[in-house]
């Protein structure tokens, strides 16, 4: 039995739900999960469903189209593990979390390689059998340095998804054209506040009780991508920065290992500057 993902995106219109389980029922498609939302403010309608049954995907695609309007944007995915590659300056909190989720099969992907701007986490991705690709950014401004990432990148066919597993460099808007709607990043700070460096200083300086962590993707306005995941926990006026650090490093790899896996598995939306996950 082949399974499907079927994602639908599009302005509102009565008769969706209806036409499109119509077309399965019709195809002797199983209805595994459906899940639809409409954006009242913006008129926008979205809907994943997973269904099953002996059907070509191509074919699945072909009568999806016969009955849908043509302004209707929808995806047929048929499940797979999608090839990510993971960017890391030099905190290994991140990287190790979702390494050892890698190796423990939680996550449906392939991590083709790593590629950092230094060599400090070479030793630690070794242990997994994962190609690690040092691009110094030493005597190079950023758009060289960019260019030699890409460079390096390019070798890599099929890149569903670039994380930012703690890549302490601010990427340009060539480098985040290339990988449009492709690149997550996880934020030390629950966004929108404390943008930027060091936001632990800055959310101890202002007495904050919670601290989080946001996982978003990446857009050219920074730490403003739209929002995937986020998470807090409780600080108090005990902490120093230091401490929230240490302790927000934890919110920071459960927050960005969740936000991958709503991503490998087709869960996300995005529209304008937000996501409708389901």
């Amino acid at each position: 039995m082949k399974q499907y993902r079927i994602l639908i995106d599009c302005a509102d219109k009565k008769g969706l739900v209806y036409t499109t389980s119509k077309l399965f029922y019709e195809l002797e498609l199983n209805i595994l999960s459906n899940h639809e939302f409409v954006d009242s403010d913006n008129e926008k309608f979205f809907m994943r469903s997973v269904v099953e049954g002996e059907i070509e995907e191509a074919t699945l695609h072909e009568k999806l189209n016969d009955v849908l309007m043509d302004e209707i944007n929808f995806k047929v995915v048929s499940p797979r593990k999608k090839n990510i590659v993971l960017m890391v300056t030099k905190e290994s909190h991140c990287l190790g979390d979702i390494l050892i989720r890698y190796e423990a099969g939680e996550l449906d992907a392939n991590i083709v390689a790593v590629v950092s701007n230094y060599d400090l986490l070479e030793p630690l991705v070794d242990k997994f059998d994962i190609p690690f690709f040092c691009v110094s950014h030493e005597g190079l401004d950023r758009n060289q340095h960019e260019l030699e990432v890409l460079k390096c990148l390019e070798q890599f066919k099929d890149i569903d998804y670039i994380v930012l597993a703690k890549y302490m460099r601010i990427l340009t808007p060539h480098f985040v054209e290339a990988y449009r709607d492709k690149i997550i990043n996880i934020h030390h700070s629950f966004l929108p506040a404390f943008i930027g460096a060091n936001p632990y200083k800055q959310a101890h300086e202002r007495g904050v009780k919670i601290i989080g962590a946001t996982a978003h993707f990446v857009n050219n306005d920074l730490d403003e991508g739209p929002i995937i995941s986020q998470d807090v926990i409780n600080v108090n006026h005990d902490h120093s920065w230091k401490d929230m650090q240490r302790s927000g490093r934890d919110v920071e790899k459960i927050t960005l290992s969740r936000a991958l896996k709503l991503a490998l598995e087709d869960r996300i939306f995005v529209h304008k500057n937000k996501t409708v996950i389901f």
